[in-house]
């Protein structure tokens, strides 16, 4: 949020002490003394507004302008996925689904079976929604398997993020090339070889490792799969059409508009009313709607659930994540105070003159206005518009360009902390505390962000070789 006709007078370096504090401050209240995460969001995105000397006058509108801004993008998706996730495990879907990928990538392999189909669905679905319909056989699995949720959790969630970091059609290398003119083709080429090993090594491997040291039980907040049903299950091909669905409707809109983008379809047809029909019904809040009508039919009516009990069903599945869908957007809000103080501005001005590598310096300066913020977005553009006269003037080829854009993408996902609204979404989800969410998904973000960075600085040394 821009306040009008106010400027921020302090620098980069008190600013940074003033985030800093605030999130130590944040820390100890949630962690120390035990404070709802939720009311301790509150109270420190308010002392910081004060701190960072926001006008009075204008503190409460920024605060339920982050928050609501972010609940605008999370409350649905969340909402409606849990409904469909709740169809989905009552109606022993959910089961019949995690059976058959143990049947063919056999019991020892189920996290690799969950994370291999996280990276397909991934593809085209944005981090949050491919995760919340996705969660429902990552549950049944672990409920199945044994060994706690986080051994299955984090290979699939950290598939979803690589995915989304790193490859169209998803916003940030959209973003990020279209900053630097770069071709969306050999981004996906790069960004396809920074992924697939990065989640290898830091979510499926990592997942693997910290999923034995820290065992949690498996959350139910999707509910559980009655009796009848459990003997009765629908058929395997019918869940995989479900799970489909909602990432058919949304590739069909991230696809046009990366079509539009990369010139493959004319400008004109923005206007044509079947390309915004075909976009709308694409847009992923739309997209999961209508999966959890068609849901409603298969799963529901014509599996004989009445019409009470399928809106009581549907009605259960809210519940549980109220808390989630609040807290997120509290650290949404927390994050927006930041963006409004001027932080991203005064570092931007001081490391645009840092004097380091081209391809380092998008890691870096991506990297640090993440951590002092919060949004992979802001730190990925603000970044990218930072750089890109710097990236037109070096001279470098086109491979060395989509080498850049992954390495700003991968700056921007490090260090997800407690002013990221997505580090509430994974640990409310998977049922874990602050300090847990910490150990676990802060570590796995940050491995995928040095990652991929050391790889995209590879590809551009090696296409600066062959010329």
């Amino acid at each position: 949020m821009i306040i009008e006709g106010w400027t921020q007078t302090l620098g980069a370096g008190p600013l940074l002490l003033i985030a800093g504090a605030a999130i130590a401050v944040l820390l100890f209240l949630i962690i120390k003394l035990k404070i709802h995460a939720l009311l301790a969001l509150i109270v420190v995105s308010l002392l910081t507004a004060f701190a960072t000397r926001i006008p009075a006058t204008q503190i409460v509108p920024v605060l339920v302008n982050g928050f609501g801004t972010t609940l605008g993008t999370v409350a649905l998706l969340v909402a409606l996925g849990a409904m469909l996730g709740r169809l989905m495990e009552t109606s022993g879907g959910a089961k019949v689904l995690a059976e058959k990928l143990i049947d063919v990538f056999g019991e020892k392999r189920a996290p690799l079976a969950l994370g291999v189909a996280s990276l397909i669905f991934g593809f085209p679905i944005f981090f949050d929604a491919g995760l919340i319909v996705m969660l429902p056989v990552v549950f049944a699995v672990a409920n199945r398997m044994g060994g706690g949720v986080l051994r299955y959790g984090l290979p699939a969630a950290g598939a979803f993020s690589v995915m989304h970091i790193f490859l169209p059609p998803h916003p940030g290398p959209v973003s990020a090339a279209a900053f630097f003119d770069a071709n969306i083709g050999l981004v996906l080429i790069v960004g396809l070889i920074a992924a697939i090993p990065t989640w290898y090594v830091t979510s499926y491997l990592f997942g693997l490792w910290i999923g034995k040291k820290i065992v949690l039980p498996v959350p139910t907040l999707l509910g559980k799969a009655d009796e009848q049903a459990e003997n009765n299950p629908p058929r395997f091909g019918t869940i995989v059409g479900l799970l489909f669905l909602p990432m058919v409707l949304i590739f069909m809109n991230t696809g046009l508009s990366t079509a539009t983008s990369a010139g493959v379809l004319p400008e004109s047809v923005k206007n044509e009313a079947w390309f915004q029909v075909l976009r709308t019904l694409g847009e992923t809040p739309v997209a999961l709607l209508i999966s959890v009508l068609v849901a409603m039919y298969i799963l529901g009516r014509k599996r004989g659930t009445v019409r009470g009990d399928l809106n009581n069903l549907l009605e259960s599945a809210l519940g549980p994540v109220c808390s989630v869908i609040l807290i997120t957007g509290a650290g949404g809000m927390f994050g927006g105070v930041l963006r409004a103080s001027g932080i991203g501005a005064a570092l931007a001005d001081v490391l645009g003159d840092a004097g380091i590598p081209l391809i380092l310096a998008g890691f870096l300066i991506a990297a640090i206005l993440r951590i002092a913020q919060g949004s992979a977005t802001v730190a990925l553009t603000t970044t990218a518009g930072l750089i890109a006269p710097a990236v037109a003037l070096a001279g470098i080829n086109g491979v060395q360009v989509a080498a850049v854009v992954i390495a700003v993408a991968a700056g921007s996902v490090v260090v997800s902390h407690v002013n990221d609204s997505g580090f509430w979404l994974v640990g409310r989800f998977f049922g874990m505390d602050v300090k847990t969410t910490l150990a676990t998904w802060t570590v796995l973000e940050t491995l995928i962000g040095v990652m991929g960075f050391g790889i995209a600085a590879a590809v551009f040394g090696l296409a600066g070789l062959m010329g």
